[in-house]
């Protein structure tokens, strides 16, 4: 299974509760190296901003420079398979920061979903029909639902390696995301087993 990074560190997770270094490291993840030139390109702001930002993700250790090419200098993501954030048991600020970076990165694969859907009418039949916007409701014990969430993290391995080396792409492939949210419904009255 491609893994993605485990970050527990609240400093670390923390830094990354801001819209445009997300924004970053999606940009990183996308391409294997962006200039802060092409950053400002990608995401409408400045130069200097992204600068700063991606300066602020090698901080806390989510980027790296790249080799200089010219002028050049490059920054890429530390880790190509992504991060998974997770907070120290019994640290509040941990938790917290942890449901600051969640929301956040939930509000840009929501905005992601609704520029698709918006724009379904201008894709063609085939590719509307094999997205899917999917939710369910069951009873699950806490380790059936931490082995859902492995198998989940497991579905998108079968693409492994193709944004690192196009030869590996079929024909007629795109860019596409996986978002999964697995987890119990908040203790209420209720939703407990008698």
């Amino acid at each position: 299974m491609t893994t993605p990074d485990l970050v527990s560190d609240p400093s670390r997770i923390r830094a990354l509760a801001h819209p445009l270094r997300l924004a970053l490291l999606d940009l990183l993840g996308d391409e294997r190296e962006v200039t802060a030139t092409r950053a400002a390109e990608v995401t409408g702001e400045s130069v200097a901003s992204c600068s700063f930002h991606l300066r602020m993700l090698a901080k806390y250790g989510f980027a790296e420079r790249a080799e200089a090419h010219g002028r050049e200098k490059p920054w890429r993501a530390t880790s190509r398979h992504g991060h998974s954030f997770s907070p120290e048991p019994g640290d509040p600020g941990a938790v917290q920061a942890v449901g600051d970076v969640a929301g956040l990165l939930l509000t840009r694969e929501f905005e992601r979903i609704r520029t698709f859907l918006a724009g379904a009418t201008q894709e063609s039949e085939e590719w509307v029909l094999a997205s899917t916007v999917a939710r369910s409701s069951f009873w699950a014990t806490r380790e059936e639902l931490a082995d859902l969430s492995d198998e989940v993290g497991r579905l998108a391995d079968r693409f492994a390696g193709r944004w690192d080396d196009p030869a590996l792409r079929p024909p007629d492939s795109r860019p596409a995301r996986l978002l999964a949210v697995v987890n119990p419904e908040p203790r209420t009255a209720g939703t407990e087993q008698e």
